[in-house]
């Protein structure tokens, strides 16, 4: 069985609270009576009461950040061959998202300073990035929850191209490969790439090269560049919402027990 982060994530923090529970231990060590795996047992109020861990799942919401705050949007527009989309995209993107998934939201639009010429799309890199962006392209689009994971690996690994189809295997294997490559030889992909085109060409003001990145739709030079040197600082200041413990910094006092 695969969770995703946030069943994992909600999993966890029901063992935190529960520890010393005898209801709890009792339903993390057996099946749970009510028929439901650990992940869900916060999904809704009637099977948190089934499960009979109504407290716990309050106690657990309680933790959450404010739901009414939106996330900060992030959005790269990039080329899958561009030695500075990869070196953002690996560096500051990704190891940011993963600190902060609560508080931002991604999103990826491979298409960069490719131009669309009678049916023809001429890629800055060449035909081999023309393919790349149409198989990140297919990737986010048939593979919403991993995609990131997957284009994360690709562009970290020293070919592209090549690493598609492992990285693929690894954090989507319920994806196949075949189903991708349809994708990128058929219709689809061709209308992918086009509606990232034209975002790329809605752009305001213009872009004049990528990486490029907007935040909550806005682009501004300064955000730029503190995008390029600290993503992570950028992000935690842009988030009108109370501020996770990793933009603060400050200690938080938990019961916790050792062994």
């Amino acid at each position: 069985m695969f969770w995703d982060d946030m069943e994992l994530q909600m999993f966890l923090m029901i063992l935190f609270l529960c520890l010393n529970s005898k209801v709890c231990e009792s339903r993390v060590n057996h099946k749970p009576p009510c028929g439901y795996p650990p992940s869900q047992w916060c999904r809704s109020l009637e099977i948190a009461i089934e499960c009979g861990v109504q407290k716990q799942c309050l106690e657990l919401n309680a933790t959450r950040l404010t739901a009414t705050v939106p996330p900060v949007e992030v959005t790269l527009y990039y080329e899958s061959l561009c030695p500075g989309c990869r070196s953002f995209i690996t560096q500051q993107l990704y190891p940011t998202w993963t600190l902060l998934k609560d508080i931002m939201r991604v999103n990826l639009v491979p298409y960069g300073n490719a131009q669309e010429m009678q049916n023809m799309v001429i890629c800055q890199h060449g035909e081999p990035e023309c393919h790349g962006n149409m198989i990140e392209a297919c990737i986010l689009h048939t593979s919403s929850n991993e995609a990131f994971h997957i284009i994360n690996c690709m562009e970290s690994a020293s070919n592209v191209l090549t690493a598609a189809q492992p990285c693929l295997q690894l954090f989507a294997p319920t994806i196949t490969w075949e189903t991708i490559s349809a994708c990128v030889r058929g219709p689809l992909g061709r209308s992918l790439i086009h509606e990232n085109g034209a975002k790329t060409r809605a752009l305001n003001p213009k872009h004049t090269h990528v990486p490029w990145v907007t935040f909550n739709g806005v682009y501004t030079n300064e955000w730029e560049d503190q995008a390029m040197s600290s993503l992570f600082h950028l992000v935690c200041s842009l988030y009108k919402g109370t501020k996770p413990p990793a933009c603060t910094g400050v200690l938080q006092k938990l019961d916790r027990s050792f062994c």
